[in-house]
């Protein structure tokens, strides 16, 4: 395919996406999200497909309509691979309406995915990111204990920690140590209890790090100054 026919074809398919996006109909929907997955296979992860995913994320939440005061456009899958694919764009932007995502969405479906996609994109600025999953679990841990979130919770906090060389927010550890003890099914309080142990060995080998570090800067300052003596 030439650069043109390249370039014709990407612009025939954005279109698309924007015209079905913004369908009425679930069923277009589910086609513009196959058109995403396949533009971000190919590696567009331009803004564009951002926007797009976005506003399928964040429909019948943040932005709803209604007919004779029935909310039509609520559809919780279509929320769910949106957000799956916010993961595979992996950007600070995407993380971003992640984010917006876990504090909007009732629906334990959508919030899986998008914790998923969080751990999977690694970003944890000001343990903004964690302190979020956290809040999640806490909320449904009061009323009604989800085990599939909870432990989408447990993965993204491990592969978070692993990324970061560790957590340092303690809200992870204590709602680790809710799930291994709280009402959850067994396999899932072991992942807590395993993750735990996990946690305390990145946190160990950031300190080994550290103190590496420090030590061969002080050899190198006391180089340099027998040095200069």
């Amino acid at each position: 395919m030439s650069v043109e026919e390249s370039y014709l074809q990407e612009s025939v398919e954005l279109m698309v996406i924007r015209e079905t996006v913004r369908s009425d109909s679930r069923d277009q929907k589910l086609v513009a999200l196959e058109y995403i997955g396949e533009a971000i296979d190919r590696g567009n992860t331009g803004e564009e497909i951002r926007q797009a995913l976005e506003y399928l994320a964040m429909e019948g939440v943040m932005s709803k309509a209604r007919e004779n005061g029935r909310l039509v456009n609520n559809f919780p899958d279509v929320r769910r691979q949106a957000a799956k694919y916010l993961g595979d764009l992996g950007t600070p932007e995407a993380r971003s309406t992640l984010l917006r995502i876990c504090v909007a969405d009732p629906e334990p479906m959508v919030l899986q995915e998008a914790v998923k996609s969080l751990g999977n994109i690694g970003l944890n600025d000001n343990d903004e990111t964690v302190s979020t999953i956290a809040w999640i679990v806490t909320r449904f841990d009061v009323l009604n204990p989800d085990n599939l979130l909870a432990l989408s919770a447990i993965d993204a906090f491990e592969k978070i920690a692993e990324k970061n060389s560790g957590i340092r927010d303690p809200n992870a550890v204590r709602v680790l140590i809710r799930i291994s003890e709280g009402p959850y099914i067994k396999p899932v309080q072991e992942r807590a209890k395993q993750a735990l142990l996990n946690l305390r060995k990145y946190s160990a080998q950031n300190q080994n790090r550290n103190n590496q570090n420090q030590q061969r800067n002080q050899g190198a300052s006391g180089s340099g100054t027998s040095t200069n003596r």
